[in-house]
């Protein structure tokens, strides 16, 4: 759709790139169309309906990102739930109706995902916590409306027990509103 030519300037350099491609064709070669291409590369795939959504989403490979486009009055609630419950796994940072942003450094960002998406080289296999992180993957849901959000999420504390670290606090109160 864009790009796809050698950038200008000296050294080795390429110009921001988008690809698409229908759903079909990209179930036909999962592996190669999701080949990295290190850079300001993207690959939209297009599929012609929530089925095939959904077959694409089980062959994709692990993600930094991955962001579901719905309806702002409801409509595709259950279309949304059937793929984010497919997606939720395969990315460490599930978007709802937003484009990924760069990243941040703060404690809220998470800039990793399953393999192939992030590589632990920090963690240990030795020793308690570490050992446990070494196997663990962090889930962060961006923009996602409130009632999509798991409970343990949501502002009320869905029982009123569970331990919620909120503003830098263990706590079982609902997280306050304003």
């Amino acid at each position: 759709m864009a790009g796809g030519r050698p950038g200008g300037g000296a050294g080795y350099s390429f110009a921001n790139t988008l690809l698409k491609v229908p759903g079909a064709q990209f179930l036909r070669d999962p592996h190669t169309l999701q080949t990295e291409a290190f850079g300001n590369a993207s690959l939209a795939v297009v599929a012609a309906d929530g089925d095939e959504a959904a077959r694409v989403i089980d062959e994709l490979e692990g993600n930094l990102t991955g962001s579901v486009y719905s309806d702002l009055g409801g409509a595709d609630d259950e279309l949304y739930e059937r793929l984010a419950f497919r997606l939720r796994p395969k990315v460490g940072r599930l978007l709802n109706d937003k484009m990924p942003t760069g990243v941040a450094v703060s404690p809220a960002m998470n800039h990793g995902g399953p393999y192939p998406a992030t590589g632990h080289p920090g963690f240990t296999a030795v020793g308690i916590p570490a050992a446990l992180r070494r196997f663990a993957m962090l889930l962060c849901y961006d923009n996602v409306r409130p009632q999509r959000l798991p409970l343990a999420l949501q502002d009320k504390n869905p029982n009123g027990r569970m331990q919620r670290f909120i503003g830098g606090e263990w706590t079982r109160e609902d997280v306050p509103l304003g």
